[in-house]
């Protein structure tokens, strides 16, 4: 029998569906109920009576949204008190970028709802939705798999429901830089490495998908489309292999042949440039010219509100301000479309106390009257809704400025093709409900605007620039501005980390010293972001608002962590290199028995908290303890051998 058949016949049910996510379900609207679950998948699956009815309630739009036809968007939800983390979960998380590590206390919720006339039902419409929830912050994944799943699912729901379920278990476990093809109710999703940037595991099948550029194994991570590529993605557009439809964002391509006369090929893969990363330049289009302060905002964890038209536009702004700060974990709160129905309605919407730390996407107009509080709200209009599927759409548009600082922003090309930019707007102008679309803030940015980047941007509108090239010249730009903010916080922790000269095996591990926030600022003359960064403007300022974010304290307890663990594993190999018999040779009974329960101890830890020390040396402590323990009489055996 092969080893690796009696593997999978071990192997427990559903667990690498589980591995993937929490469970698929189907919410419908019964007239006497309201929003209930019909269907949940794997049935053994246990969600607590909250979890179910904030899903119910996060899986439908609201009827203000006027959603027709299918829509796709996301949410997330918190997870019941008393939820355990899989073995598994800790293993992913180790090598995962942060940002992109398993929730420990919300679940990601990913729909495809479908409402349409329905002269069978008393409403008049058909109103179901088929929803994925995880704790994986795969957006794009879980999106193209319900647009696999979802054709044959509203033809024949339970039948479907259970094969689509059946193929995702037996996808291999998800981890950092996996590549795979992962096949799905006749389509293969491929899949690249974990990670930020844009690198590519898989040459560019451009003669494939006509509409999607791959990126090439040459691109390296974080860098911009090349000219050749653009110019790649420009001339593919020309079909040649047949029909290609569209599935949130992603192309499918289908094959060209004619089944009356040549037999099917094999489904070609659905190629993912990221599993994870949402359409920048679609979600940014009418805020071009605010791009740097949503950066700050996002960095900062200031309290925003996103009024969108729809959830599918309202979840993928708020997604993509999360994710312009990778690779920094955005460790405040944000709710991709959030409801009145959510429990958390009366804590975020209260206006007895200071908003709190998060982002919340919203649809209901209701909600702009109890935002007059919030320092900040982002309100989108109808040409957000018309751009929401990825399609290009241009719309005519004036030269526009913004209405705080006309002297400092770009002027915008002219040309039919340019958006038309939301303006800066006081707050008192968002109490009416017919408020037009707008940026409501009165926040004053720390740096200036990068006009070249905007220039660059808005000149590509004009030239029809592909939209993936447009995002990934956004994403450059962040993850630029992010690191070079970040270097020098890194620089400074790292000196702080005692040296490993001053690590020995007979002494407690030294102290990691304190972080100074006066010491740190008082580096940046000299190592500060200037020298990354062609930005000008009151960096000090920046780092002095950003000390008292849950962004900063999320990230130095994370580094705090990491240095922790490092130097626990110098401790732990210089004692595998030191003379320990030795040294027991004038030691009492009681010292060595000490000796002998604390090394069991570190040994033990190293091996629960996976600390990067060679299997070897562990392997040899291991030997050396039970060598020692042995020397002992043997009364002192037993005891050690209890415990």
């Amino acid at each position: 029998m092969d080893p690796e058949d009696g593997r999978e016949a071990e192997r427990r049910p559903w667990e690498r569906l589980s591995s993937w996510l929490e469970c698929v379900c189907v919410v419908t609207f019964d007239l006497e109920l309201g929003q209930a679950i019909e269907l949940l998948y794997p049935p053994d699956v246990k969600l607590t009576e909250k979890e179910k009815s904030s899903l119910c309630y996060l899986s439908f739009p609201d009827s203000y949204s006027g959603c027709v036809g299918d829509t796709r968007f996301s949410f997330r939800m918190r997870q019941s008190v008393g939820r355990r983390r899989r073995p598994a979960d800790d293993l992913y998380d180790r090598d995962a970028p942060a940002a992109l590590q398993m929730e420990a206390s919300h679940f990601y919720g990913y729909v495809y709802f479908r409402q349409v006339k329905d002269a069978s039902v008393k409403r008049g419409y058909f109103q179901k939705s088929l929803v994925v929830l995880s704790r994986l912050p795969f957006v794009r994944l879980f999106h193209a798999a319900l647009g696999a799943v979802a054709p044959d699912f509203f033809s024949a729901a339970e039948p479907c429901l259970r094969t689509a379920c059946e193929q995702m278990d037996r996808w291999p476990f998800p981890a950092p830089g996996l590549s795979a093809d992962l096949p799905l109710m006749g389509a293969v999703l491929r899949v690249r490495p974990l990670g930020f940037g844009f690198a590519a595991a898989f040459p560019s099948p451009a003669r494939f998908c006509p509409q999607v550029r791959i990126p090439s194994r040459k691109d390296k991570a974080g860098s911009p489309p090349t000219a050749a590529a653009e110019e790649e993605v420009r001339t593919s557009k020309s079909a040649e292999d047949g029909p290609v439809f569209d599935i949130a964002g992603l192309a499918i391509c289908t094959s060209a042949a004619d089944p009356q006369n040549a037999p099917v090929p094999p489904p070609r893969p659905t190629a993912l440039p990221s599993v994870h990363e949402p359409d920048l330049f679609r979600c940014f289009r009418s805020l071009l010219i605010h791009t740097q302060m949503l950066w700050e905002l996002a960095l900062l964890g200031e309290p925003l509100a996103v009024v969108a038209p729809s959830p599918a536009v309202s979840s993928e702004t708020v997604l993509a301000l999360v994710s312009c700060i990778a690779p920094l974990k955005f460790c405040c709160d944000f709710r991709p479309y959030f409801t009145v129905h959510d429990g958390e309605f009366r804590e975020y919407t209260a206006k007895t106390r200071a908003p709190p730390n998060v982002i919340l996407g919203v649809t209901n107009p209701f909600f702009v009257k109890t935002f007059h509080n919030w320092p900040h709200v982002l309100r989108l209009g109808e040409s957000a809704e018309a751009l929401g599927d990825g399609s290009p759409r241009p719309q005519a548009s004036p030269r526009v400025r913004s209405e705080r600082a006309p002297d400092k922003s770009p002027r915008l090309p002219s040309g039919e093709d340019v958006p038309k930019q939301l303006k800066i707007k006081k707050m008192a102008k968002l109490k009416t409900l017919d408020a037009k679309p707008g940026v409501f803030t009165a926040y004053k940015s720390f740096l200036l605007k990068d006009k070249v980047l905007i220039k660059r941007v808005l000149k590509g509108i004009q030239r029809r620039r592909p939209s993936e090239v447009q995002s990934a010249i956004l994403r450059r730009h962040f993850l630029e501005l992010t690191q070079s903010f970040i270097i020098p916080l890194e620089r400074y922790m790292a000196s702080l980390m005692p040296l490993q000269r001053s690590v020995t095996p007979w002494k407690t591990p030294p102290q990691i010293r304190p972080f100074s926030q006066d010491d740190f600022l008082s580096t940046l003359e000299r190592g500060g972001p200037r020298l990354t960064s062609a930005l000008r403007g009151d960096w000090t300022g920046l780092y002095r608002k950003f000390f008292k974010s849950p962004n900063f304290d999320g990230w130095y307890r994370r580094r705090l962590g990491e240095m922790t663990r490092k130097l626990e594993s110098l401790h732990l190999e210089a004692v595998c290199l030191a003379d320990v018999p030795g040294w027991t040779r004038d030691k009492s009974e009681v010292e060595i028995v000490d000796l002998v329960v604390k090394l069991r101890e570190k040994l033990s830890k190293a091996r629960r908290r996976r600390l990067q020390v060679r299997e070897d040396l562990l392997t040899k402590l291991q030997s050396l303890i039970e060598s020692i323990a042995g020397t002992l009489p043997k009364d002192l055996q037993d005891v050690l051998r209890a415990q």
